[in-house]
């Protein structure tokens, strides 16, 4: 565990960026430091490697005081990511990734091995290792830093906005990444972010911070969404707070209908079993969605692919959040979310009314649950 104890930092100017900071970061987990400009989240996070130094009170690392260990095995102990990855232009990606075992005594050879594994790990194509930073993308590059902070196996993992820097395509893929590296690795990962989207999906526990570096609140994603402790934290969580808590209700539960579904190459007997339907949801040969049509609009044996609507981002039951399945629903003109399988094929269709249902019953379990925890 790193426990940071009543800590503070204070500059010369009299300008204090952290005060009277006191966290338990729990082992394998993400602790997630969020906030506005100004509120101390990168001085935390530099201060537990000792990048910056506590004016105040004390970090501790499994019990033992950080200003005890020689900061050069310190660090060394600890991976860091930041943004734009800091890769060294002039070496290899294997090599970048090898430079902290290199350091550490570990042979080149075995190094480059263990580098290239990494790079699986982190799902960048080992073809990419004789090639240099300026030659990946941004997202390519900070797969490279992440893949980097892993390599001397560290059991403390630091991260400073390291997916700020991407497009939002790009970011939801690094983010996924983390949480599937997390779930096989199990490091203690403390990861800095503005973004309070980013801090519900990945944190196991997230710290809010105002503007001078105090806590405002420490909580599960789930608590701090449910349970703001006070205006700001309202305030910061944003009017579409309610939303980010669908993501913690599963959508396993969710009532699918399969009479809508159509295959593209439908006799006019099934069109007509679907026709009961306002519209029906064409699929391939192999299951997987092509759009929406009116029933009396298709022809048996001939439907065109070109008229069909858009059947919005689908999801996948019980593995999807009812925040996703709801956007689906959202998202398609016909009002319906599609279900599909790890696969991609549709297993049944869902209305917004469904999913309304499903929210209720998720916030009634939620006060249910709660009555008896008190």
């Amino acid at each position: 565990m790193i426990r940071i104890d009543s800590v503070s930092k204070r500059y010369p100017d009299g300008t204090v960026a952290v005060d009277r900071l006191s966290l338990d970061i729990p082992d394998r987990a993400i602790t997630v430091l969020v906030g506005p400009s100004g509120c101390g989240k990168t001085t935390t996070l530099r201060m537990i490697n000792r990048m910056v130094e506590p004016s105040e009170g004390r970090i501790l690392l499994d019990g033992e005081d950080i200003r005890d260990r020689p900061v050069n095995s310190l660090r060394r102990s600890m991976g860091y990511v930041i943004q734009n990855a800091g890769l060294f232009q002039h070496r290899t990606i294997i090599d970048n990734i090898a430079t902290v075992p290199r350091l550490l005594g570990t042979s080149k050879r075995t190094a480059r091995e263990q580098a290239a594994e990494l790079m699986e790990r982190v799902g960048l194509d080992t073809a990419l290792a004789r090639r240099y930073p300026y030659q990946l993308s941004g997202g390519q590059q900070q797969r490279v830093g992440v893949a980097r902070a892993l390599a001397a196996d560290p059991p403390v993992l630091l991260m400073d906005e390291p997916f700020s820097a991407v497009d939002p395509v790009v970011r939801k893929g690094l983010q996924d990444e983390l949480l599937r590296i997390q779930d096989e690795l199990g490091k203690t990962i403390v990861f800095v972010t503005h973004d309070i989207d980013e801090a519900v999906k990945l944190g196991t526990m997230v710290a809010v911070l105002r503007t001078g570096g105090h806590l405002a609140q420490f909580a599960p994603p789930a608590e701090l969404l449910s349970e703001p402790a006070d205006p700001f934290v309202e305030d910061f969580l944003g009017a579409d707070r309610g939303i980010r808590r669908l993501s913690f209700f599963a959508s396993g539960e969710l009532a699918l209908e399969t009479g809508p579904l159509v295959p593209i190459d439908a006799d006019a007997e099934r069109i007509a079993t679907a026709a009961s339907a306002p519209y029906v949801l064409v699929t391939d040969a192999d299951g997987a969605p092509l759009g929406w049509a009116e029933p009396d609009r298709l022809v048996a044996g001939s439907i065109d692919k070109d008229q069909l609507l858009s059947c919005g981002r689908p999801f996948r039951p019980g593995t999807d959040s009812l925040r996703t399945a709801l956007d689906g629903a959202v998202l398609s003109p016909t009002g319906w979310a599609v279900a599909v399988d790890g696969d991609g094929r549709a297993v049944g269709v869902v209305s917004q009314q469904t999913v309304g249902e499903a929210i209720r019953a998720a916030h009634d379990e939620h006060r249910t649950d709660a009555k008896a925890a008190g």
